[in-house]
């Protein structure tokens, strides 16, 4: 009893209360849709989702993640979600034009989700062990391998946007890692050369301007634009102020695309306006800030990196989903942490929060300073 209640009391509750007026600002903003049937289902199921989550947050708060440190529990795990992923393409269901979902019957499961976390983990645990090492350029290409099987077949789902989550994942986590710039750059001057190499040689006509307009949806608005057209609108009218609960025109008469999901964040504009888009950035902010906060605590470089990789995993989301919104970023159907309607992320979410409140727990009892000495290598 003890125990529980001494890892209740190292939970970060002051994470919890930055995320608590984002997801509200979810509910609110699905609640807002009414009169429509679907609102009312979606805010439902929702709550449910949500509640699904503080228990796996706190559950995962009180167990013993010390055995994922053994690097043959990692990857029997990674290994694991790889097949699952290789799974989908026999068992997976097809929505939205992607073949990404494992249905049970009463819940649906998206194993992308899953492999983002496991990923983190586990080149948390390889740059852990190579802090010394650690400018070997031998080092991106093994880290990279873990994060190329899951891309690739991430990619071939096609899931463009858990794609580009899981290539932010790695590059984040090779930035921080203390990996040498220069072979970094090195690597991406190859894959330029080869991409341009594919541009002018490979591609075809109609191709390239597939590929033109995934990057630069705005170009083409009657067709594979509308979605990020419809965004912008709807962000732009809510102007300063915004519109006023549940007068946002563009998703109460359906001009903007899956309100409660991919779009929520413009829906939330509309109605809400800057001002209220810049609370919902800056309890953002305080979320990330908690998430490195927390990761000074940790015991080892593992923990260390670990708490990064979730910053990374959470800023890589933020980004490209309000980019989507605003039309800076392709539209890639990327769930904004905490406010898009489903459970699959939002658990996989609150998971990954708990495990971090887990390593905190266990935490040395040394000066935070001697830590980051410790992972810098000093």
């Amino acid at each position: 009893m003890n125990s529980i209640f001494f890892a209740l009391k190292k939970i970060d509750w002051l994470l919890l209360l930055f995320i608590l007026p984002i997801i509200a600002a979810g509910l609110v903003t699905m609640k807002s849709f009414a009169p429509s049937e679907d609102a009312g289902e979606f805010f439902s199921k929702q709550i449910i989702w949500i509640l699904a989550g503080f228990m796996v947050f706190v559950v995962f708060s009180l167990v013993d993640f010390r055995f994922l440190k053994r690097t043959n529990v990692l990857v029997f795990i990674f290994l694991i979600n790889c097949l699952i992923l290789v799974l989908l393409f026999v068992l997976g269901y097809t929505s939205h034009g992607a073949t990404s979902w494992l249905n049970f019957g009463f819940f649906s499961f998206q194993p992308a989700d899953m492999m983002k976390l496991v990923l983190v983990l586990i080149l948390a645990k390889y740059f852990s062990r190579r802090h010394v090492e650690i400018r070997d350029i031998r080092h991106i290409f093994i880290s990279g391998f873990y994060a190329f099987v899951p891309f690739v077949l991430v990619l071939l789902q096609p899931d463009f946007g858990s794609a580009m989550i899981i290539g932010l994942i790695w590059l984040g986590m090779v930035l921080v890692s203390g990996i040498s710039k220069k072979h970094l750059f090195a690597v991406f001057g190859v894959g330029l050369v080869v991409l341009a190499s594919f541009w002018f040689l490979v591609f075809a006509p109609y191709q390239k301007a597939r590929i033109l307009n995934f990057i630069h949806p705005l170009t083409d608005i009657q067709g594979t634009g509308y979605n990020a057209f419809q965004s912008t609108v709807a962000v732009g009218s809510g102007e300063i102020t915004g519109k006023g609960l549940g007068f946002g025109t563009q998703s109460r008469l359906k001009f903007l695309p899956q309100p409660q999901a991919d779009f929520i964040f413009a829906a939330f504009a509309e109605e809400w306006g800057f001002i209220g888009s810049l609370l919902i950035l800056l309890l953002y902010a305080a979320v990330i800030w908690r998430i490195l906060y927390s990761a000074t605590f940790g015991a080892y470089n593992f923990e260390i990196l670990f708490g990064m990789g979730i910053a990374i995993f959470f800023m890589s989301h933020i980004l490209i989903n309000i980019g989507m919104n605003l039309g800076l970023m392709p539209v890639t159907g990327i769930p904004l942490p905490f406010m898009s309607y489903g459970g699959s992320h939002l658990v996989f979410e609150f998971a990954g929060l708990g495990i971090l409140m887990s390593m905190k727990r266990y935490s040395r009892s040394v000066h935070r300073d001697d830590t980051k000495n410790e992972f810098l290598g000093a």
